[in-house]
């Protein structure tokens, strides 16, 4: 009986030290913690979703999860390196809103001499350990030295295959402003971002961020945690007003009524950017099947709809193309017009867009080099 106590003492003290690694971040604490515990999406000590929202479903067995793991697709990661394409950032011309996608929710979006960075994770993992998560092969084409001046870093939630330790720290030196949801500061501010750089949003919330330039932040239906607890930190969607343009950044979430309520008071958008990939039955809530996506594009009003979160990472068990596939076999039957892109194809809204089958034709290429009059 001793040794099994100390046994057990001795994990917990373990798990404790590990656990205060820069890379979990930081809790919410002082006036962020004051200003989260004014929002009405914070009750019960945790942030909670417009609609009940749990991470399983309900009446899932643990064996259920454990067949779906072991029974994964054989093609969960790609058997080739992908086709990426290697854009020079530096010179990417800018006359219209001009965005270049990194894979899974990262990408760059340039327009009016502005550059805006979203969701960016360039270490090559979605996790807190570098052994877990891996990318896939021909994904990180890119790196944090390839990107121009930021001038706004946007943030939708903490989860590690959106806020990255790694590619935060150093990029702050290239960044002159982070916008991100509820609490996510507290992370930032601990890895060395000054507090007078960071805004953080509530739903709903948002302002002018430069002339001409607006930034909202709106609801999503996710959840957020960094460590054991959840839920500490908000998780939110963006509408980005351009001069011109309206889009959509849709971070992570399930299917629910906000896509409609977003639409009819923002909206039509110019392009709505949408996670399509990570889905599972047994997580219904959290993220969207496929087909789902095409839905709350149309609930958007949407002119043209932009498919990510899929071609870099394998966080669920399904084929890696298996939801590019399915997006955009519902948005034929449904007419839904749908840009994708490669790695690092420059994408110009209200442009012709990119529309290649590419995730079936894999080569062993090397990538090209693009510049701004190519």
């Amino acid at each position: 009986m001793i040794i099994t106590t100390l046994i057990l003492a001795v994990a917990a003290l373990l798990l404790y030290l590990f656990m205060q690694q820069d890379v979990f971040g930081a809790d919410p604490a002082d006036t962020r913690l004051a200003r989260i515990h004014q929002s009405k999406n914070y009750r019960d000590g945790a942030f909670q979703n417009l609609s009940p929202t749990a991470v399983m479903a309900k009446g899932v067995p643990v064996t259920r999860m454990v067949s779906d793991y072991l029974n994964k697709s054989k093609i969960n990661t790609p058997a080739e390196p992908l086709p990426s394409v290697k854009t020079n950032l530096a010179t990417l011309s800018d006359r219209v809103p001009t965005l270049v996608w990194f894979g899974h929710s990262s990408y760059l979006i340039k327009a009016n001499g502005l550059s805006f960075l979203i969701d960016p994770v360039f270490s090559g993992y979605a996790s807190p350990v570098s052994f877990f998560g891996g990318s896939f092969p021909g994904s990180d084409v890119y790196s944090v030295a390839d990107m121009p001046a930021i001038d706004f870093l946007i943030l939708s939630h903490d989860h590690y295959d959106h806020l990255d330790y790694t590619t935060i720290v150093a990029l702050i030196p290239r960044v002159k402003m982070f916008y991100t949801a509820l609490g996510v500061g507290a992370h930032l501010e601990r890895w060395g971002v000054p507090a007078d750089r960071i805004v953080e949003f509530d739903w709903w919330e948002g302002g002018e961020i430069a002339p001409g330039v607006r930034l909202t932040a709106t609801p999503a239906r996710h959840f957020s945690g960094r460590s054991l607890a959840r839920g500490r930190t908000l998780w939110t969607s963006y509408v980005l007003k351009l001069p011109g343009y309206s889009l959509y950044l849709g971070g992570d979430s399930g299917y629910d009524t906000h896509f409609k309520a977003i639409g009819e008071k923002y909206g039509p958008f110019d392009l709505a950017i949408l996670e399509c990939g990570q889905y599972n039955e047994t997580w219904p809530s959290i993220h969207m099947m496929p087909e789902e996506v095409v839905t709350a594009a149309q609930e958007l009003r949407a002119k043209t709809l932009l498919p990510v979160h899929w071609g870099k990472f394998a966080l669920a068990y399904h084929a890696w193309n298996e939801p590019i596939e399915r997006v955009t076999k519902r948005a034929a039957e449904l007419q839904v017009d749908i840009t994708t892109p490669r790695i690092g194809e420059p994408v110009q809204v209200g442009l012709p867009y990119p529309r290649d089958i590419w995730w079936n034709s894999q080569t062993k290429t090397n990538p090209k080099v693009l510049s701004e009059n190519e």
